[in-house]
């Protein structure tokens, strides 16, 4: 039985997507010149040719806009993330791992504002709905799938000096592992979950430090270092 065929959009409906688009990369042009904090709806429109009133009917605050874009950021981010992954077929899980790392900078060099949008300081009053959790656990998910394949592959290696976890940390880490499961795969334990996140956590930390300048004066341009830390954070992970 073949599937149904998407009945085509009517002319209202592709004016309405096109605006969509157009405000949201009026919103972006406005990031790089004023922030997050100094986004404003009001000038937006202003730049559009709108009414405000107009804009509302899209976008009933600067709260929703942003959401939007917020959105966008990580689904893009996401996606970059699981297309290096998913390409990577053949290779192993370190080099997949590594491919993900240089991914996501690339995009984050190329969207400096976005990445800002949803790694640098919070917005003032703004709380993120629900509606930001599914994208925003697209890059981690992506990265967990690594792991597993190395699980699954024999492709761990021992990590020396590591303090076995233990306490409220194993607990946490023991809940984290439930969560990721996926039936048929195997289990990744909850060790290499906190190395996992302690080397993600360092690659966004590297990552803001040369968006922000941190690096001007040391490791400037940051290619080489980037590519020697994000190897070392592989192996840190416990991927041969």
């Amino acid at each position: 039985m073949n599937p149904p065929v998407s009945a085509p959009r009517t002319a209202r409906e592709r004016a309405r997507a096109e605006l969509t688009r157009e405000i949201k990369e009026e919103a972006r042009r406005q990031l790089a010149v004023a922030g997050a904090d100094g986004l404003s709806l009001r000038a937006v429109a202003k730049e559009l040719g709108m009414v405000s009133s107009a804009l509302y009917r899209y976008y009933p605050s600067k709260e929703d806009l942003l959401t939007a874009l917020i959105i966008d950021a990580y689904n893009a981010l996401g996606e970059a993330a699981e297309t290096a992954i998913g390409t990577g077929g053949g290779r192993d899980a370190a080099a997949r791992w590594l491919a993900a790392c240089h991914a996501i900078r690339a995009w984050a060099l190329a969207n400096p504002h976005e990445y800002a949008l949803i790694y640098g300081s919070p917005v003032p009053g703004y709380r993120a709905p629900e509606a930001t959790i599914g994208p925003a656990a697209r890059t981690p998910l992506a990265f967990a799938s690594v792991l597993r394949d190395a699980v699954a592959g024999g492709e761990l290696a021992p990590v020396a000096d590591w303090r076995p976890v233990d306490g409220p940390l194993a607990g946490q880490a023991a809940a984290l592992a439930e969560a990721l499961a996926v039936e048929g795969a195997p289990a990744v334990p909850g060790e290499l979950l906190v190395r996992a996140v302690i080397a993600w956590t360092q690659l966004y930390g590297m990552l803001s430090f040369e968006l922000f300048g941190q690096f001007v004066g040391s490791f400037d341009p940051t290619d080489e270092f980037f590519g020697y830390a994000a190897a070392q954070l592989a192996a840190f992970a416990g991927l041969r």
